[in-house]
Formats: C-alpha cells, sequence, structure tokens
C-alpha cells in the first residue's frame, strides 16, 4: 500500500550491486613517479653502503694471509678455506667450540639475570610505595653517569678476596642485581604507562604482589623485556674487558678474547683465520636480533593501543 505521489519501486530496482574486494585485500597502486624513484634510489645506496663491510668480511674470510696487505680488492686473488679450517680446529689445542659454549653461557645468564632483576626492580620502583622511593631512584640514575673503569678496581679485590677471579661468577653475579640502570629506567616506563586500574582489580580478587607481577605486568612489558635482552645479549657477546680482567685460563675465554690469541701467535699475526673467527663471532648475534626484532617491532606498534 502506498501513499499519494509516492512511487512504486519493483525488486530489481533495489538490488544494490556489490563490489566484492581483491582477494588480497585493498590495493594501492605504486606509481613510479621522479621523487618515488629518487627516494628509492637513496634508499638503495645507503643500503649498499652498510652492507659493504659485511660483504668485505665475508669475502675476506677466503683470502689467504699472504694477500692482506697486498690484494685490495674486494674479491681474493686465490681463495681458499684454510681459515676456516684453522678457525674449526681451534688454537692452542682448545676447539672453536669451548670458546662457542663460554661466550653462550655468559650470553645467556646474562639475558637472563637482567630481565629477573632489572623488572623485580623496576616494578618496585613503578608500583610499591616505600619510604626514600625517589632518593634510591635518583641514585640509580645516577650511577648511568659513573665510568664503568672507576668501579674496577674494588670490584676486582672483592671477587678476589671470595677467590672468584678465574670464574664467570665475577661477570655474571651483577647481572642478577639489577646493576643494569639503563633497563631499569626502561621498564619504569613501561610499567607506569600502565594503568593502575588493572592493579586494584586484581588485588581486589585476592591477587598479591607477586602475582601482579607475573600476571599483568610481565605480559605487558613485553617490548621492553625484548629490548633489554637484545641488547644485553649483544653487549655481552662483544664484551671483552671484562673477561679480560676476570678470566686468566684460556680454556674459559669467550670468543672476543679468543679472536687476540690469532694474532699472539709467535709474534705474528694470522689475518686468515681472525677475519674467519671474526664472522663466524659475528653470525649469532645477527640470528638473535634476527630473530627477536619482529617481536620487538610488534610490541612497540601495539603500545598505542588503549583499552
Amino acid at each position: 500500500m502506498t501513499t499519494a505521489g509516492s512511487q512504486i519501486t519493483s525488486p530489481a530496482q533495489l538490488e544494490v550491486p556489490l563490489v566484492a574486494p581483491p582477494a588480497g585485500g585493498r590495493r594501492r597502486s605504486l606509481k613510479l613517479t621522479p621523487g618515488r624513484i629518487a627516494v628509492y634510489a637513496a634508499l638503495t645506496v645507503l643500503a649498499i653502503i652498510v652492507l659493504y663491510p659485511m660483504l668485505w668480511l665475508f669475502l675476506s674470510t677466503f683470502k689467504p694471509s699472504s694477500e692482506f696487505g697486498q690484494n685490495q680488492g674486494l674479491l681474493p686473488e686465490s681463495p681458499t678455506i684454510d681459515n676456516y679450517l684453522k678457525v674449526i680446529e681451534g688454537i692452542g689445542g682448545i676447539p672453536l667450540w669451548r670458546f662457542f659454549s663460554n661466550s653462550l653461557l655468559l650470553a645467556v645468564a646474562a639475558v637472563v639475570g637482567t630481565l629477573f632483576s632489572s623488572s623485580l626492580a623496576a616494578y618496585a620502583f613503578a608500583r610499591i610505595r616505600f619510604k626514600g622511593a625517589g632518593i634510591f631512584f635518583a641514585a640509580m640514575i645516577g650511577t648511568l653517569l659513573l665510568p664503568f673503569h672507576v668501579i674496577i678496581l674494588p670490584q676486582y679485590i672483592m671477587f678476589q678476596r671470595l677467590d672468584l677471579v678465574d670464574t664467570f661468577w665475577p661477570l655474571i653475579i651483577p647481572k642478577f642485581l639489577a646493576t643494569e640502570a639503563f633497563f631499569v629506567f626502561l621498564m619504569v616506563q613501561f610499567i607506569r604507562n600502565i594503568p593502575r586500574d588493572m592493579d586494584e582489580a586484581a588485588r581486589i580478587d585476592g591477587a598479591g604482589h607477586l602475582r601482579i607481577f607475573m600476571s599483568i605486568i610481565l605480559p605487558l612489558i613485553k617490548p621492553a623485556l625484548i629490548t633489554s635482552a637484545i641488547f644485553t645479549f649483544i653487549w655481552t657477546w662483544n664484551d671483552f674487558l671484562g673477561p679480560l680482567i676476570y678470566l686468566t685460563s684460556p680454556e674459559n675465554y669467550p670468543l672476543p678474547i679468543a679472536l687476540r690469541l690469532y694474532n699472539d701467535q709467535t709474534s705474528t699475526s694470522d689475518y686468515g683465520a681472525t677475519i674467519a673467527i671474526s664472522f663466524v663471532a659475528l653470525l649469532p648475534v645477527l640470528l638473535f636480533f634476527l630473530v627477536f626484532q619482529r617481536f620487538l617491532v610488534d610490541g612497540v606498534a601495539t603500545q598505542g593501543l588503549k583499552g
């Protein structure tokens, strides 16, 4: 039934054509404008400049020691794999896997200790009210201005009296004592951005500090934890000064100290083996970063989501 002046529309006229979206989602047409081409060219040149040292290092592993200082080109004149064979055999009767296992032990222990102690300290500063919290937090931040060389001597004397020199403990114990103020500060800032309403709701349900820390805080500060893990692993893996001070036995050397052995044997330097073991030592750092950088980017991208 229709009113006067109304028009009768047929079912065919009511049909609305539907256009299915592309199978791959919304696609944007990319037009190669002169400005876009210039940007791509600049990024390509920048990528080549950044990756050139890595390419040079890899190709130099196939150069014999006699070519170093004579062959200034990128490609080796007489390619050889003898450098890798020397590295696999080890040096001084110590196999390569021993140096790798020492570095891996120190790096993994440092990551575990830093994440455990720094997250606990950050939760205390950000969520627990206690007398002198501001003073202690300022003192902790002040340690960032303290050069590492200032505390080397008292630390060495302390560990020497504990009979821990030439062991891994002087390099591991400080990581479990929240001595990395930068990572504590980073996690404090993440925790302060988490609404306290979540803590109060959990406390009403009977949760204590430990349950709140494990079930609420840790999952929400995953980007800070991953960032701390990446930097701690890289810094510990490449650390030279710490192991040089506390470790005296060659069988306890990590890879950075083992690199020195190839330059001190019989007053000559085996450049080929040094370059080869340098490239091999770099691979775990690259793999560690490539595995965890995806979680880092994803976590940072979700920090702007509220609710």
